[in-house]
């Protein structure tokens, strides 16, 4: 290969040219350069022969833009992002317009479907759980995470996703990292039948540790007004179910790291007996997504009806995050209705019982901190209970009765 491109290196002259190489020698200088790229000889960080530096025959390499010095690679970020088209591929509904790579993302809402709808929108991040895909070199689930947790929040409305946003800051842009990423993403967003319709990538040279990053998301959905699920159909006598969690989802990795890391001692590849696994695995374990579920238990169980909330079987819904049982289900409570939980009636995860046991944090404040195994809390008619339950199960949800509604203030107990 060497001596076959020998004579690429000689120029004639130049005669003002920008690029320095005369216009016959142009397309073998793309056509050589393309081949150096592949076999490393030039390096990886240089994507745009049409405004490239001018070669260097001493060194034998072509130097880099000031701003990809300066640490901002905008041929690599562009070469990163000419991949998303076939990524995205699976992540796509029928009402998205124009392609990738557009100012905006155009979704083409259809709106003959409901009477009175009304969009619903989030936006989340997954804390500090990127601590543990980073110390594990894995990062093809951060992004099913963000996608599930999103999807959830909006869930306890009663929306279904409509179409998802992505934000990635990172102080120097990987392409295997950011690949993996957005893998993570199309895969949450098509599991969802939520479309991935647009995101910003920002390299911000000295702002992250290297090899970090972060991650939000915003999502966008929609339900029809009258059948909203705002907690105004709760009433004393209504039961709780408790859907299972996967583990610990997205919520309390900034405690659970400092029991497991520095109280316990334990590496991510270090393998737990109680887990059957090792930690860094199952604490990357995907954050599990019930909007699918919640969208036939609606169909199923609060069918469309003139006045739908007097005959609700289904009346609110908690995603279980950050607050654990004791903040988030009063937030979808009427101020005249408590919710009593029974501990003891779900299994709890063996993840919650190892933090528990080495943890020396007071069991109120499990309760607060982690989801202790229940992902989702619905509130539902308690005639309507065992139909319901047996209807999640039938979908391989885990799912138990763990609760009533009695008249308070708004407040949540657990005993």
């Amino acid at each position: 290969m060497l001596a076959a491109t020998s004579g690429w290196f000689k120029r004639k002259r130049n005669n003002g040219r920008s690029n320095g190489f005369h216009p016959s020698l142009e397309k073998s200088w793309r056509r050589e350069a393309k081949n150096w790229k592949t076999l490393k000889l030039i390096p990886q960080r240089i994507h745009s022969f049409s405004s490239v530096a001018r070669f260097d025959s001493a060194n034998c390499f072509m130097k880099e833009k000031a701003y990809a010095r300066a640490g901002v690679d905008i041929d690599l970020g562009n070469a990163v992002k000419a991949t998303l088209p076939r990524l995205l591929a699976a992540a796509r509904r029928p009402e998205v317009l124009g392609k990738v790579g557009g100012f905006g993302g155009l979704f083409a809402f259809d709106n003959r479907k409901y009477r009175e709808p009304v969009l619903v929108s989030s936006v989340d991040g997954v804390g500090t759980k990127l601590k543990i895909a980073f110390a594990m070199d894995r990062h093809d689930t951060i992004g099913q995470d963000l996608v599930n947790h999103c999807v959830n929040d909006i869930a306890v409305l009663g929306a279904e996703p409509l179409f998802f946003l992505d934000y990635i800051g990172t102080g120097k842009l990987e392409p295997r990292i950011f690949g993996q990423i957005i893998k993570g993403f199309a895969k949450g967003c098509a599991k969802n039948r939520c479309a991935l319709i647009g995101g910003e990538t920002a390299q911000m040279p000295g702002f992250y540790r290297p090899g970090e990053y972060d991650l939000s998301g915003t999502i966008v959905g929609v339900v029809e007004r009258s059948r909203m699920l705002d907690g105004k159909a709760v009433m004393p006598g209504d039961l709780v179910i408790g859907l299972a969690s996967s583990g610990l989802h997205t919520n309390g990795y900034s405690l659970a790291r400092k029991i497991f890391f520095e109280q316990m001692k334990l590496k991510p590849d270090t393998y737990v007996p109680e887990l059957r696994s090792t930690i860094g695995r199952e604490l990357l374990k995907v954050h599990l997504s019930y909007g699918p579920l919640i969208q036939k238990l609606l169909h199923e169980f609060n069918p469309k009806r003139r006045n739908p909330a007097s005959r609700m079987a289904i009346k609110a819904l908690a995603h279980i995050t950050g607050g654990g049982f004791v903040d988030n289900i009063p937030r979808m409570l009427p101020k005249n209705c408590d919710v009593l939980i029974r501990k003891g009636s779900w299994k709890i995860p063996a993840i919650f019982r190892l933090l528990e046991a080495n943890g020396s944090v007071p069991q109120d404040e499990l309760y607060q901190v982690f989801n202790m195994g229940i992902g989702m809390t619905i509130i539902v008619a308690a005639n309507c209970a065992e139909k319901i339950l047996k209807h999640i199960r039938q979908q391989r949800y885990g799912a138990w009765l763990i609760g009533e509604v009695r008249r308070g203030s708004g407040m949540v107990a657990l005993e």
